[in-house]
């Protein structure tokens, strides 16, 4: 497995795929926007960017395999790569017109997640990092926050309608009533590369699709801090809980999740 050669290629097609969403991103006035249920909604940026990106890796690596948000998950063997891609993550900011998107891009294999990128054109930053690669910000390599406890920084968390809304407001009434802060803006992926980067203690979200943080994760484990096991239980093509955060506030952040 070539990890190097599939590195250097999400590397230059990240920005590409973060060009396009951009062109998109300015002229929102012209955009075909639909609805896939409820607060889930799609355009044909999501899906224009995505078939980029499944093109560009079926070009040089057409043995992998992909799963997109848009266009789900192609033919998968055990011991096969997998890359898998959110084209924008925080699609109701980018309709909005807020800058709070990113596209996500990771590559899989044997169980493992072997590098992941996450790229915002908008705020100009792309953060980067796998097994034997360094964990990034543009470049330079990323500071862990240095709280020690929920009281000492803020804490990004997520919801989605799939789950019931106790599922996002007891952990959320937890996290307050221990004297912690919360922050949203609508991408999981960037909020997790927040953490990653030292600027969120860590961050919850009760339910989140593999697309959504794999990207993220990556580069969260390649700056050490602690993270769950997603992708266990069919967490790749089903989704999983996602508790992620410095070593001091991690078990804090799991016993959170469970009230």
């Amino acid at each position: 497995m070539d990890l190097t050669s599939r590195y250097d290629l999400c590397h230059a097609l990240i920005h590409e795929a973060g060009a396009l969403a951009q062109g998109y991103f300015n002229d929102l006035a012209s955009l075909t926007i639909k609805s896939k249920g409820l607060q889930d909604m799609v355009s044909e940026a999501d899906l224009n960017t995505e078939l980029l990106i499944k093109e560009r890796i079926f070009e040089a690596f057409p043995q992998d395999a992909f799963l997109g948000e848009e266009t789900g998950v192609t033919a998968f063997a055990p011991g096969q790569g997998i890359w898998v891609v959110d084209p924008i993550d925080g699609t109701q900011p980018f309709i909005s017109g807020m800058g709070n998107w990113c596209v996500s891009i990771a590559f899989v294999c044997e169980g493992v997640i072997q590098f992941g990128m996450v790229y915002a054109p908008v705020r100009g930053e792309f953060f980067a990092g796998g097994k034997g690669y360094p964990a990034t910000l543009n470049g330079q390599p990323v500071k862990r926050h240095p709280g020690k406890s929920l009281r000492e920084g803020i804490t990004g968390m997520g919801y989605s309608t799939r789950l019931k809304p106790e599922a996002f407001l007891r952990p959320f009434e937890g996290l307050l009533r221990e004297g912690g802060m919360f922050f949203r803006d609508g991408s999981g992926a960037l909020n997790l590369s927040y953490v990653a980067a030292g600027r969120l203690l860590g961050y919850f979200e009760p339910h989140i699709n593999s697309w959504d943080c794999l990207g993220a994760i990556a580069v969260i484990e390649a700056a050490g801090l602690r993270v769950n096991d997603f992708l266990a239980n069919y967490g790749l093509t089903k989704g999983n809980p996602v508790i992620a955060g410095v070593p001091e506030v991690y078990d804090d952040l799991l016993r959170l999740s469970k009230l």
